[in-house]
């Protein structure tokens, strides 16, 4: 390994280890309060792309989409996007966006190819050293976009994409966001093959460069492979980007739920008392004797359903609140849509009646 390298390594621990307790120290409120979403490539970068499919087109779409649902769910957090239109944003910017807005969540949004069409489904990466072969080029086809950068080299202090000696440095980073990382990987790809129905290729690590200089948890999601010809149908389809969106949005509100909780127990100290099973208030919206196929009925409708069972029948809810008050603000606007829609209670995930739920929480 050359001097170059060496130092390098002692930079980006003392980087790591700065911005490592600037992040933890701005955490005391126990809350998820911004997530930063990153659509890859855009403007003169189109990046993948199969016979009519360019990944720049799709990754953004999704992106907004994900945004938007956010912003309708979850309207506590604070989305920023590092694009929301066809334009090219080198990645050192990108991650200098999540810096400066302080966020607690980053996602870049990918598309995969490969030169075998008959390879399908998603794979989420946390930033680490790649374990197999086909981990390094994954990262070194989302790296190679740098070359379009003016003086790339001094940017990235001689990072060179194809210099298997450069992804070393990959092995020290992130090491106090990894577990984090890793959890919102593995609840990604868990939403893409439970509840959209795709293939999934598990959550893997690697050396982007878009992660490398972020100060916060972070995930690369590569939706599927616009080489594989119905995979490249789906995923320029609506609703392939529509249900792609939506279980990166559940993934990520399941993450802010553990993450949350996990936060509060550091803050047990600050308060007269924590209660060990929450309450949560959802918006029960219909019921079946069968189960309700994703990506259909009111999936299609809604990004937020929740399921659960009574007796015989399925029952589907929208809608996660803690607070009574917020959960009878999203009943008033349910009810435009299902006049007979009302409000049920739920400890640990299951139901208790809204009478004993009240009481407790009043309590």
């Amino acid at each position: 390994m050359n001097f170059k390298f060496i130092r390098l390594f002692f930079v980006i621990i003392l980087v790591i280890e700065l911005l490592g307790a600037s992040k933890l120290s701005a955490q005391t409120t126990g809350k998820l309060k911004c997530v930063v979403i990153d659509a890859g490539h855009g403007g003169k970068d189109p990046g993948a792309h199969g016979h009519k499919v360019r990944e720049k087109d799709v990754v953004l779409n999704v992106a907004l989409k994900l945004g938007s649902y956010i912003n309708q769910y979850l309207p506590d957090v604070k989305v920023v996007y590092t694009r929301k239109k066809d334009v090219f944003v080198p990645l050192n910017e990108r991650a200098e966006i999540a810096n400066k807005a302080n966020a607690d969540l980053f996602i870049s949004i990918h598309a995969n190819y490969i030169s075998n069409s008959k390879v399908t489904g998603t794979e989420t990466f946390a930033l680490g050293l790649h374990r197999t072969e086909d981990n390094l080029e994954v990262a070194k086809k989302e790296n190679s976009v740098i070359r379009l950068e003016d003086d790339y080299s001094t940017t990235y202090e001689g990072f060179d994409p194809e210099v298997p000696e450069s992804y070393i440095i990959f092995e020290l980073m992130q090491n106090i966001y990894l577990d984090q990382s890793i959890r919102m990987a593995q609840l990604a790809e868990g939403q893409f093959k439970a509840r959209v129905g795709r293939r999934s290729r598990g959550v893997k690590q690697a050396g982007f460069l878009v992660l490398r200089e972020t100060a916060m948890p972070g995930i690369l999601v590569e939706l599927g492979f616009l080489s594989n010809p119905n995979e490249e149908r789906y995923l320029g389809s609506e609703e392939g980007q529509s249900l792609l969106a939506s279980g990166i949005f559940r993934a990520f509100r399941d993450y802010k739920n553990e993450y949350e909780a996990n936060n509060s127990l550091d803050l047990v100290e600050k308060k007269e008392s924590v209660k060990e099973d929450s309450i949560t208030y959802r918006i029960q919206i219909t019921s079946s004797k069968k189960q309700i196929k994703e990506g259909t009925s009111i999936y299609k409708k809604y990004t937020d359903v929740f399921e659960y069972t009574e007796g015989k029948y399925y029952k589907y809810t929208i809608g996660s609140s803690s607070d009574y008050d917020e959960i009878s603000k999203l009943l008033v606007e349910a009810k435009k849509d299902v006049k007979d829609c009302f409000i049920v209670a739920f400890k640990s995930n299951k139901k208790i009646s809204l009478t004993e739920a009240r009481k407790q929480t009043i309590e």
